[in-house]
């Protein structure tokens, strides 16, 4: 069957036209999802499964960060599973090209724009590590560590010889609060010094730690919590030798 042939089975739907014509903005979320499920439905069935997933998921931005078992469970087929899961990765891809891209990092707001999308609907909280090189062009990206809402193992270790394996030598951190809030917690600051910390002993530079929350974000650099913990290890330093140095003077 030639293409020619197949667009005359299957002529564009009034909404599919509509779409074209005037973009996203003259649709409701009951129609983008509607159009969405045109892709990979019959359109017979498009009407019920829009029902059903208005129903279940609310609005667009349920459907998609709903899981592919949600979806299923839903009706929706394997090939509008497809078209969903599609839709959901192509922004976050385009976003990291555009990022990797950028000649250098310049500000919290640049990596809050990347990850926001992919990070603010996660129901856990994801560790993620942006690698960087002497002038701080970024190298690339990776996830790694994954925790329950209440917690995320974090394995300085893995994060060291990580760096070492990319030829990094300055980091930015990231993860994301499930709740929406980004202030950070105890927890948060006190792992955030250890990494300066571990950094510093290391000689690898931590530019940020971003916190992911609900359309907001919390940078511990532009807050001056990094420079805060710099001078905290560089105090703890001095002190260290000034008594070493008392210790052998006694002797």
């Amino acid at each position: 069957m030639s293409p020619n042939t197949l667009a005359r089975e299957r002529p564009l739907t009034p909404l599919q036209e509509r779409f074209l014509k005037y973009g996203l903005d003259s649709l409701e979320d009951g129609e983008i999802i509607e159009l969405l499920l045109s892709l990979g439905l019959p359109c017979r069935k498009c009407k019920r499964e829009t029902k059903e997933c208005v129903e279940q998921f609310k609005d667009l931005r349920g459907l998609l960060t709903a899981s592919a078992e949600e979806l299923e469970q839903a009706g929706i087929n394997q090939r509008g599973i497809l078209y969903i899961e599609l839709m959901r990765e192509i922004p976050g891809e385009f976003l990291k090209q555009k990022i990797i891209d950028n000649p250098v990092y310049k500000s919290s707001k640049e990596i809050f724009d990347y990850l926001c999308y992919s990070m603010r609907d996660l129901k856990k909280e994801v560790f993620k590590v942006i690698y960087l090189s002497s002038q701080n062009q970024i190298i690339d990206t990776a996830d790694l560590f994954e925790g329950t809402i209440e917690s995320i193992p974090i394995h300085p270790r893995e994060i060291v010889e990580a760096t070492v394996k990319q030829g990094a030598v300055r980091l930015i951190f990231a993860h994301n609060h499930p709740s929406g809030d980004p202030t950070p917690s105890k927890s948060d600051k006190q792992l955030t010094r250890d990494l300066v910390f571990i950094g510093n002993v290391m000689q690898i530079k931590v530019l940020d730690h971003i916190i992911i929350g609900e359309n907001r974000y919390f940078s511990f650099a532009d807050t001056g919590l990094i420079k805060k913990y710099e001078d905290d290890f560089l105090n703890i330093r001095i002190k260290s030798v000034f008594q070493a140095e008392q210790h052998q003077d006694s002797n």
